[in-house]
């Protein structure tokens, strides 16, 4: 990709999932940024895919080369957990092309992800960075994620055990926090 690269943000679509499935799978497959395991088939990563409206809190936004097509990475939104009073709450991640790193696709992705969740009823965006991962923790910050805490040695992948630093940023007009209203 060269600086003059045009890209557009868009909708992910039924027809992204081989380039979409492929990109994930780089990261479950090379790095600990993912604690799947195993490398999914299209037809295995099609239920999330589907998951992933064009309105609503759960979303997924393509970066895509105009010249070429190719897809240069995706950021989405999904429960943050299964109960419904965390209905409100959403998980938030980003994967770019291993070429595409450092290029400010992550920040048009999350730039496009939040403004689309800007009028939506989310009360609250969670991310959870493998640690370490520097270039993830100054992108949240610079989305305006705050420190929560540290899920020491929760996951283990590739022999070995790893943290999982979390991050909260703030959504929405509904700021009441307090407890009993």
């Amino acid at each position: 990709m060269t600086e003059s690269t045009e890209v557009q943000v868009r909708h992910g679509v039924e027809a992204d999932l081989d380039a979409l499935t492929d990109l994930y799978n780089h990261f479950v497959r090379e790095t600990p940024i993912t604690f799947d395991t195993a490398a999914f088939t299209p037809q295995e990563r099609r239920p999330w895919l589907l998951s992933h409206l064009e309105d609503g809190r759960h979303r997924l936004l393509v970066a895509q080369e105009l010249d070429s097509g190719r897809i240069l990475g995706y950021a989405a939104s999904g429960p943050f957990r299964p109960k419904a009073a965390y209905d409100t709450s959403v998980e938030v991640s980003v994967y770019c092309a291993p070429d595409a790193g450092g290029r400010g696709i992550g920040t048009l992705l999350y730039e496009a992800l939040f403004e689309a969740l800007a009028g939506e009823d989310v009360h609250r965006a969670y991310a959870g960075i493998t640690q370490p991962n520097e270039a993830s923790v100054r992108l949240h910050a610079r989305f305006g994620f705050t420190y929560v805490g540290t899920y020491r040695e929760v996951g283990r992948k590739f022999g070995r055990y790893w943290d999982v630093a979390w991050y909260e940023r703030p959504l929405g007009t509904d700021t009441n926090t307090s407890a009993g209203t």
